[in-house]
């Protein structure tokens, strides 16, 4: 007896020739893109990009100007209330209420999505728990550090049980021990089947928090796929970076460093050379004569996909 597989959940978010214009300007450009239940979503790209303006059009607070949006089912240009409803918000910029306690602010906030005071103050205590930040819950904003604003933030969007997590560039700004226990948080939410979108330009906030991405350039997805199948698509195993002296890379010959791994990129202030065995290219450029000050062996990640892909890094 033949059996049937189950069919694959329906997206919450389903994009198709989403375009975002301001004028003249294209903001976004004709993209599609699915996000699964239970998926952390991200959009990588440099500012600019048009990752924020497709955020703002899944938060349902800036209209799409062409193609199709779905999320949830519904159409955001006629369920806007409702979709916001079942949305947490985390903005590029903090926007809490410094005049309220660190508590007060999850409580309010809970009271406009029609929570009683009672489980308004019942979930805020569970949340500041798990943004570990119990102890201060009676203390002003003003004070935290940004990574515990940052977390509040986080926890403020979670007071709705939301089905979808958006945030916007979620740790720009914070130190590296700040960022690692926000993406513990994070990862935590996912554990629990949370749906996360969240657009970065960090290659390695991506690639520890993202189970699939799109690289957005120029208003465009010029990629798409899980962060290890991008990397294994669109570069090598390992990256040699190689620093001359001030001089001698401005006057280096295509010549000299032809043959040398499977594809080389300059940029103003190295060589990169790709290749599955990195050591191995030191010696090989030792041997054309070339003494580079410096020979840093790495992992392929990210940036070398976007600069694959476009012919430049993510911070230009």
């Amino acid at each position: 007896m033949a059996t049937t597989s189950a069919p694959a959940q329906a997206p919450l978010i389903a994009a198709r020739g989403l375009t975002k214009r301001f004028g003249s300007f294209t903001a976004v450009d004709a993209v599609d893109f699915d996000v699964a239940p239970g998926e952390s979503f991200g959009f990588l790209g440099p500012n600019g990009a048009g990752k924020t303006s497709t955020m703002r059009m899944i938060g349902c607070v800036s209209p799409i100007t062409a193609g199709e949006l779905r999320i949830l089912g519904l159409d955001p240009a006629t369920d806007g209330p409702r979709i916001r409803g079942r949305l947490g918000v985390v903005p590029q910029q903090d926007t809490l209420d410094t005049d309220l306690s660190v508590v007060d602010n999850l409580v309010i906030y809970g009271r406009y999505f029609g929570l009683t005071r009672a489980e308004s103050r019942r979930r805020a205590a569970e949340l500041l728990e798990f943004a570990q930040l119990a102890d201060r819950a009676g203390d002003r904003v003003d004070p935290l550090s940004g990574g515990m604003k940052r977390r509040l933030t986080i926890a403020r969007a979670l007071i709705n049980e939301p089905s979808i997590l958006l945030l916007d560039e979620p740790t720009t700004g914070l130190d590296p021990q700040a960022r690692h226990l926000l993406w513990d948080r994070l990862y935590r939410l996912k554990q629990r089947g949370v749906t996360l979108v969240l657009t970065t330009h960090y290659m390695d906030e991506a690639e520890q928090l993202c189970d699939r991405l799109v690289v957005m350039d120029k208003a465009r997805i010029v990629a798409e796929g899980s962060p290890r199948s991008l990397i294994e698509r669109y570069s090598s195993r390992e990256v040699t970076e190689l620093r001359f002296a001030v001089g001698v890379q401005e006057t280096l010959a295509d010549a000299q460093l032809e043959g040398i791994g499977d594809r080389i990129d300059r940029l103003p202030d190295r060589v990169l050379v790709y290749s599955d065995d990195g050591e191995a290219v030191g010696p090989a450029v030792h041997a054309r004569g070339l003494r580079p000050e410096t020979v840093l062996v790495r992992r392929s990640s990210l940036e070398d996909v976007f600069l694959r892909l476009t012919g430049r890094t993510l911070v230009d």
